[in-house]
């Protein structure tokens, strides 16, 4: 099977939706070339498709989501692109109060087939303003899909897949992830949205995470082999909806569960996978379930300090081991 980066397996993505569905169009800042996109992400699509299918916009981030909104009502399938998860607050109006809710307000009468991609995170030196992980706050916004992919077929399948949904999603790539590779099929590939992956089996202990965090989990886990402990990673995929199933299988086989994210750990999305297996895998848990999270202050931009704030592979595997040799509770 062919390697594909992340950001060229995006390309890929909007490329094929491009030619399938003339209703689906970009909007965004410096989307046209030579610029593609602030990643890179729409590099020759302007030349492909021509200005009227690849628009740039000025800068603001509530009027390009509220003009999408308004194409999406009657009858296209726009692609938002907002330079910064960071950003998205500016248009929070929009997509909070207008894009989640119109469905439910029109009482069915409407659909919203709008897409917004952005990128968050950090590991670049993106500081305080610009790498952020805010997924929380939109995952907690009835109406609204929340997806996260960390590999270059999942960010295909999945932006493909939320293309051609009739509701709206937020796309949430990954910066540190753009010049990532991995196997990427040939063809139509499509991934079904609220189905998570079990990207490594184990038998010792489960790590639920997604987008980076997968990267440090697989890295952990490697580590953890290595020390006698086999790790299971389980990659949400989606977050809203979640695959609550594929992660409670995990942890029923394995009794113990440590999740990984980039946000602080405080009201982060961890807390909802956290509490729904002790919810119902509660007398089934060997240990108490631990999380590993950024620590609660604004992202620093220097890389030394940054590397203290943001969860770091060694992180993950004490995590392991805390769990993992706790005396059994069952």
């Amino acid at each position: 099977m062919r390697r594909v980066r992340y950001r060229v397996a995006l390309n890929e993505a909007l490329r094929e939706e491009l030619e399938r569905d003339e209703r689906v169009f970009l909007i965004g800042e410096d989307l046209r070339d030579p610029f593609g996109g602030t990643y890179n992400v729409t590099q020759g699509l302007s030349d492909q498709f021509g200005l009227e299918r690849v628009l740039n916009t000025p800068i603001s981030e509530g009027g390009i989501v509220g003009a999408a909104l308004g194409a999406s009502l009657v009858g296209l399938r726009p692609v938002v692109e907002l330079m910064y998860l960071d950003f998205a607050l500016l248009a929070s109006d929009q997509i909070v109060n207008q894009v989640a809710k119109i469905t439910y307000m029109t009482g069915g009468q409407v659909r919203v087939p709008l897409v917004i991609r952005t990128q968050g995170g950090g590991y670049k030196s993106s500081a305080a303003q610009h790498g952020q992980s805010l997924e929380a706050l939109f995952a907690h916004i009835p109406g609204l899909l929340v997806l996260m992919p960390a590999t270059p077929a999942d960010a295909k399948g999945l932006l493909k897949s939320a293309i051609r949904l009739d509701d709206p999603v937020l796309f949430i790539e990954h910066k540190s992830l753009y010049l990532e590779d991995g196997e990427v099929p040939e063809g139509e590939h499509l991934i079904p949205i609220g189905k998570a992956d079990v990207k490594r089996a184990g038998s010792d202990l489960t790590i639920v995470t997604w987008a980076m965090g997968v990267k440090l989990a697989l890295a952990a886990a490697t580590d953890l082999a290595e020390q006698g402990i086999d790790a299971e990673v389980v990659d949400v995929r989606s977050l809203v909806p979640l695959d609550e199933d594929t992660i409670l299988d995990s942890v029923r086989k394995t009794g113990r569960l440590v999740v990984v994210h980039e946000a602080v750990r405080r009201g982060g999305f961890g807390a909802e996978i956290a509490a729904t297996v002790g919810e119902k895998l509660f007398h089934q848990l060997k240990a108490p379930i631990t999380r590993v999270a950024a620590r609660e202050c604004p992202l620093p931009m220097a890389p030394n300090l940054e590397r203290v704030v943001l969860p770091q592979v060694a992180d993950v595997v004490a995590a392991a081991h805390r769990v993992v040799d706790t005396p059994s509770l069952v």
